[in-house]
């Protein structure tokens, strides 16, 4: 589920679907506008595996288990760490 399966094609992936949420949030925004976000950019770059929304939520929900994305006033921001700080 978290990474490609046989039966979970590598761009439906947590792992892709969270990696292609990040890209989403060059700046604050809503869950809906995120989600809206997502679907137009998986069209857009020919991403035609079905990803519902209880599939973004998980998606979400890993970020925020990995310290990615946190919720500042109903927005979701993705937060940026450095390597070199994250090696210390």
């Amino acid at each position: 589920m978290i990474t490609p399966t046989k039966g979970i094609s590598p761009d439906r992936c947590l792992l892709a679907v969270g990696a292609q949420i990040l890209m989403q949030l060059e700046e604050p925004r809503t869950v809906s506008q995120a989600w809206a976000r997502l679907k137009a950019w998986r069209i857009e770059n020919e991403h035609f595996s079905p990803v519902s929304f209880e599939w973004f939520v998980l998606a979400l929900d890993m970020l925020y288990s990995l310290g990615a994305v946190e919720l500042r006033q109903d927005l979701l921001v993705a937060r940026r760490i450095h390597a070199a700080s994250a090696q210390r």
